[in-house]
This record gives structure tokens, sequence and C-alpha cells, in this order.
């Protein structure tokens, strides 16, 4: 094919981003000759976006920063073939109104240096709920001996909307921080908690029903927080960044 023809085929695909089906109907050419020539010059699949570099950071002492954020888990009460081992009922059962019980809400703050989480379950993420969980969660905090200094949140209503909790942080002398519209790595240590938990908690283990799930919350963050290996810790649990607080070495 000449060149002058092949040049044709690549500036459709430049200026229209259409694929070979679509440019061969253009051109008059077959589809398999386009997408060869696409593919000769490496125009067969859209290019991927940069990369954004890693921006890794951590604050040097426990409660100089904490991150939150809410994540929602299904409620189920019956168990699905992962438990029954009954695939035989083509139906979707979980999609009958009878099954369809609403959410539970997984509220969680880590810390940024020990990576320390406090999770509660609720069944809503309002506001008032919100404040009544960030107060037992700067208590809980406070009796491991972490001063909290700053909070992170996204900008959802509950959070950025929410006068009593801007109050309790205001008294407290805690700052409020708040991510980037649209960038969630922001408060990245917090969405991999969500990951880590969902994948070990929520799903990695099966259960009759939801409450049976929520009741095993507890022993799986205890074991997180006392005893499960973390990669960015060198293989410590976070409770080892707890016992030695920054101006409290012995």
């Amino acid at each position: 094919m000449p060149a002058s023809v092949q040049e044709r085929i690549c500036a459709a695909r430049r200026r229209t981003g259409w694929g070979p089906r679509l440019i061969a109907e253009a051109v008059g050419f077959a589809h398999s000759t386009v997408w060869k020539v696409l593919h000769r010059h490496r125009l067969s699949r859209p290019p991927r976006p940069a990369k954004e570099p890693a921006n890794r950071y951590e604050w040097p002492c426990p409660g100089d920063l904490l991150h939150m954020d809410v994540a929602r888990y299904a409620r189920f009460e019956r168990p699905g073939h992962a438990v029954t081992s009954d695939r035989s009922q083509p139906e979707r059962k979980w999609m009958r109104p009878e099954t369809r019980v609403g959410y539970d809400f997984a509220h969680a703050i880590v810390d940024d240096h020990s990576r320390l989480a406090y999770v509660e379950l609720h069944d809503d993420e309002r506001a008032h709920t919100v404040t009544a969980f960030v107060e037992r969660a700067l208590a809980w905090f406070e009796a491991r001996g972490i001063a909290v200094r700053r909070l992170m949140s996204d900008n959802a209503f509950c959070y950025v909307k929410n006068r009593s909790l801007h109050e309790l942080l205001q008294a407290q002398e805690i700052r409020h921080l708040r991510t980037q519209p649209y960038r969630p790595r922001t408060n990245g240590k917090v969405e991999r908690f969500h990951q880590t938990m969902a994948r070990e908690w929520a799903y990695g283990m099966t259960y009759t029903s939801h409450r049976h799930r929520n009741k095993a919350l507890p022993y799986w963050l205890h074991h997180y927080n006392e005893r499960r290996p973390h990669s960015s810790l060198g293989g410590q649990p976070p409770i080892s960044r707890v016992h030695n607080l920054c101006g409290q070495d012995s």
C-alpha cells in the first residue's frame, strides 16, 4: 500500500479516534487492511495517559494527620452459593425485593503515621452519625496516647457541610483538611485500608448473613491493628508505631 494511503488512514485515526471499522468505511478499504496499517504504525490502540508520579508521604508522629472515609456493604439475609454451593436456581435471588435489606456503612479513620485504624458500622452517613463517630474515634486515639492535630476527609456533604463536626474539631483545636475534588489518592491511606478490609473481612470469608459478618469486624480489626504485618511498616503491625510516641521514647 502506498505511503500516502497509509498516512491517510493514520491521519483519520488521529483526527477522529475511530476504530478500524469506521475508518475502513470512510477511506474505502477493508477492515483488516486498515487494522494492519494502524497496527504497523502503532495506532491500533489509543495511547495510555501518562501516569502521575507516586506522591508518597508520611507524617512524622502519630496523630499528626488522620484520614477519614466511609464505605458501604450490602446487607443480606440468606447466604449465597459460596456457602450453600447451590447454583441450581437461575433466578438471581439477591434481586428479589425481600432480599434487598439496605446497606451497612463502615466509617473508618486511619492514622497516617502508624496506620492504626478505628471503624464503626452504622445505618447511614448523615451528619449527626459522622460527628458522633468522630467524637468516639478521637477518644479512642486519645486513650492510646495519640493527640490528634489534623483530620482529612473528602468533600462529601456530611463532612464539609457538617456544622456539628466543625464545632467538635474547632473545640479540640483539630484542623480539618479536605482532599482536592476527584483526587481520591490524596486520602490514599484510608482508601487503601478500605480495600484491605473489603478483601480480608467483608469478602474474604463466608458468612450466613450480614449480621454474622458485622460481628466478625471487631476481631478482624484487632488483628489488623495488633498482629497483622504491614508492608509499609517493615512487616510490623500498626500498634508497633504507637508504643513509643514522638518525644516520649524511653
